[in-house]
């Protein structure tokens, strides 16, 4: 019983972190998924909805530093909203999707 015991309990190890990572957000997955209608497959904002609400070029390394994680996620979580007028719908996304979806907008940054 004690030698059953101590085989399970690497795969039970091995099973715990492969569940961890097949369920950890990817963030272009749901970049791809919730923001590149607006801000485009490659950041750049260059859409036709993100012309029309003036989404900012996360390629520019400039407006990348203008903005933390902590308000981009805020952004997204929240939404924007200037003169009354909805420039980006509150998320319903989970706290992890909007994080993953940050740091991979990050990956735009030149």
């Amino acid at each position: 019983m004690k030698k059953l015991a101590l085989l399970a309990l690497p795969a039970a190890f091995a099973l715990a972190l492969t569940t961890t990572t097949a369920f950890a957000a990817d963030g272009k997955a749901v970049y791809s998924d919730n923001c590149a209608k607006c801000h485009g497959d490659d950041g750049k904002g260059a859409t036709k909805m993100g012309t029309k609400l003036g989404a900012k070029d996360y390629t520019d390394a400039a407006v990348q530093s203008a903005i933390t994680d902590d308000q981009a996620f805020k952004s997204i979580k929240e939404g924007l909203k200037k003169d009354d007028k909805t420039l980006m719908k509150p998320s319903e996304l989970s706290d992890e999707d909007i994080k993953a979806s940050v740091t991979y907008l990050r990956t735009f940054k030149k």
